[in-house]
C-alpha cells in the first residue's frame, strides 16, 4: 500500500506524472492497493475469531478501545506535521484546508457518511471498516455460532449483490457491496480453521471469489485512473485467497510465526502515518535534496517504522487499557442499570431504588 501511494497516487516533485521517475517499476506497484482487500479480509478473520463467545458490549468496548487511541494519535501527528511542512502544489490528493469542525468530527471516524473531509485519505477504510463492525453485532447480540456466521454470510453476499442492481445510496452505504465478499472470506475462513473444511465453506468461499471479481474490475479502473491491465489484480487476491486458506487449515502452524505479533502492532498505525508523512519526507528530499527516487522511496518505508512504533509503544500499550477498562466500568452501570450514586464529598454507595407506596402506581 505505501509503494502503491508513494510511487503511482501523487507528483513527488509536483510536476511531472508519477509515473515520470519510475516508469517500470510504476507497473507493479500500482497493485499496491490491493493491501486494502486483503486487509479486510484478515479482518473478517481475526474479526470472527475475536469476538467467538463475547457479548455485545464486550465485543463493541474491545473494537473501541483497539481504534481509537492510536487514530486520535495520528490525527494529531499528521495535522501538525502537515501544518509545519505542508506538501502543495502539484498532484497532490490530499485535502488541505481543515477547520476545527472538520476534525471533530474526524475524531469520531464519522467524518465520511457526515460529509466532512478527511484529515488523511486513508481514513476511508475506517468507515468500511466500521460499517462491518456493526453488521457483525447483529450476529454477536445474538451469540457467534456456526450456523449464525454462515446464514451472516449468505445474507450480506446476498444483500451486497442485490444493492448492485438496486444502485440505491442509503442500501449501498449499508451493505458496502464492493469489499462485501472479503469480509466473509475471512470470516468464512476462520470457520475453516476453527470447525475444519466441508463442501459449504468451500462452495462459499468460491462465490465470495467470484463476485470479488466484479468489484475488482471496477477497484483496477479507479487506481490511479489510467488504463491498468486486470489479470494481475486477479492474481494477487487469488494468491491472498491460496495463502489465507493454507492458515485457515493449519498448513503455517509450524513456522515460528512470533515477529508478525509486531509487525502486525505496528500495521495500524503505519498505515495511517505513512501517506501525508511520507509525502513531505519524499516531496523535500526530492525537490530540495536532490536524493533520487529509487532511494527516497524505500527510505521513507523505513522511516515510517519509526513513528508507528511510537505510537504502538506510547499511546496504543499505554491508553488502549486504558480507555478498555474505562469502557468496561461503564458497561458494567449499563448491565447494573444504575451508576454508583456519589455522596459526602466523593464517597459512593449502590444507588437505593426508589420504592413506589402500593396503589400509587
Amino acid at each position: 500500500m505505501a509503494l502503491y501511494h508513494y510511487t503511482t497516487f501523487w507528483s513527488p516533485d509536483g510536476t511531472h506524472n508519477p509515473t515520470h521517475y519510475l516508469p517500470e517499476a510504476g507497473r507493479v506497484t500500482v497493485y499496491g492497493f490491493l493491501g486494502v482487500e486483503l486487509f479486510f479480509m484478515i479482518s473478517g478473520f481475526v474479526i470472527g475469531m475475536s469476538s467467538w463467545g463475547k457479548r455485545l458490549g464486550d465485543y463493541a468496548v474491545s473494537r473501541v478501545a483497539r481504534l481509537y487511541p492510536a487514530y486520535w494519535a495520528c490525527i494529531a501527528i499528521t495535522l501538525a506535521c502537515t501544518t509545519l511542512v505542508p506538501v502543495r502544489g502539484g498532484w497532490v490528493p490530499v485535502y488541505d484546508t481543515f477547520t476545527w469542525v472538520d476534525v471533530g468530527i474526524n475524531l469520531t471516524m464519522l467524518q465520511d457518511p457526515l460529509g466532512h473531509p478527511s484529515v488523511d485519505n486513508v481514513y476511508w477504510t475506517l468507515w468500511v471498516e466500521l460499517r462491518f463492525y456493526l453488521l457483525w453485532a447483529l450476529v454477536v447480540g445474538r451469540g457467534v455460532t456456526y450456523r449464525r456466521a454462515v446464514l451472516f454470510c449468505v445474507a450480506w453476499m446476498t444483500a451486497s449483490v442485490l444493492a448492485v442492481q438496486l444502485d440505491h445510496p442509503a442500501i449501498t452505504m449499508l451493505t458496502v457491496p464492493a469489499y462485501a465478499g472479503y469480509f466473509c472470506a475471512g470470516i468464512l475462513l476462520y470457520l475453516v480453521r476453527r470447525f475444519g473444511g466441508s463442501p459449504l465453506l468451500w462452495a462459499m468461499l468460491a462465490f465470495t471469489w467470484l463476485i470479488n471479481l466484479h468489484s475488482l474490475s471496477e477497484r483496477v479502473q479507479l487506481n490511479p485512473g489510467w488504463h491498468v491491465p486486470l489479470w494481475p489484480a486477479v492474481l494477487v487476491v487469488t494468491l491472498c485467497y491460496l495463502v489465507l486458506i493454507a492458515v485457515a487449515l493449519g498448513k503455517a502452524d509450524r513456522f515460528d510465526w512470533r515477529w508478525l505479533t509486531v509487525a502486525g502492532a505496528l500495521t495500524y498505525p503505519y498505515y495511517l502515518l505513512h501517506q501525508r508523512l511520507g509525502y513531505i519526507v519524499i516531496r523535500h528530499g526530492l525537490v530540495d535534496a536532490g536524493i533520487p527516487l529509487e532511494v527516497l522511496v524505500p527510505a521513507t518505508m523505513a522511516l515510517m517504522l519509526l513513528p508507528a512504533w511510537l505510537v504502538h509503544r506510547f499511546v496504543e500499550r499505554r491508553f488502549g487499557p486504558m480507555l478498555r477498562a474505562a469502557l468496561h466500568r461503564g458497561l458494567q452501570e449499563l448491565r447494573r442499570d444504575r451508576p454508583e450514586e456519589r455522596i459526602d464529598g466523593g464517597t459512593s454507595t449502590p444507588a437505593i431504588p426508589h420504592r413506589v407506596p402500593v396503589g400509587r402506581r
